[in-house]
């Protein structure tokens, strides 16, 4: 706790600093149920993904493997750019996924079977799903670490200076309280002393 000093104008201080706090509360209140709520969605958001992602995989491998042959698809499709905006969450900037620009290579359809387009299809869709996983992933870590943050600082405010501050300020108060009655004493023991001289 630092040391205060026992003036008016510290007391002025300490109610300044108290009423500064209590209004800052509020909103660091409702910026973190508002980032509890964003988390709360974009995880509900990221079990659907991983839902559809496991079972597009599920479906591709099944599919290729019933077709006994070995293809190497990966090396016909390659990811040109994950495309994202900046999305505000709370004050916070977070990327939002919009699309995945893929590049299909041209191949022979003599040298390939007749479903490798299906199977390009379906492997798009997981590369799809896999970008979209991943920016959601980045969304939980800033949109966390900013909860973490903004918990450190209701915590603060709540347990730290609020506290601080309103004890601070019965202290000052009882301390110039305490010296006003002593100079009303100092006064009347002056003014009874005076009176005794002029008798």
């Amino acid at each position: 706790m630092a040391r205060i000093k026992y003036t008016k104008n510290e007391l002025k201080k300490q109610k300044e600093a108290l009423a500064r706090y209590k209004r800052y509360l509020p909103t660091l209140l409702l910026k973190k149920i508002q980032l509890q709520t964003e988390i709360r969605k974009i995880r509900i958001k990221e079990d659907e993904l991983n839902r559809a992602y496991k079972e597009n995989e599920n479906k591709l491998f099944t599919w290729v493997q019933l077709l006994g042959q070995d293809f190497k698809l990966t090396s016909l499709i390659s990811i040109v750019a994950i495309d994202k905006e900046i999305g505000n969450i709370a004050g916070i900037d977070i990327p939002v996924f919009t699309g995945v620009r893929i590049d299909a290579k041209e191949y022979s359809l003599f040298t390939y079977p007749h479903w490798v387009d299906r199977a390009l299809e379906e492997l798009q869709k997981l590369i799809t799903l896999r970008a979209e996983l991943n920016i959601i992933h980045k969304q939980l870590s800033l949109l966390s670490e900013e909860l973490r943050i903004t918990n450190q600082r209701v915590n603060l405010f709540e347990k730290v200076k609020i506290p601080e501050a309103s004890e601070n300020i019965r202290i000052i108060k009882i301390y110039l309280g305490d010296q006003q009655t002593n100079t009303v004493v100092r006064g009347k023991l002056a003014k009874n002393k005076i009176k005794a001289k002029q008798e």
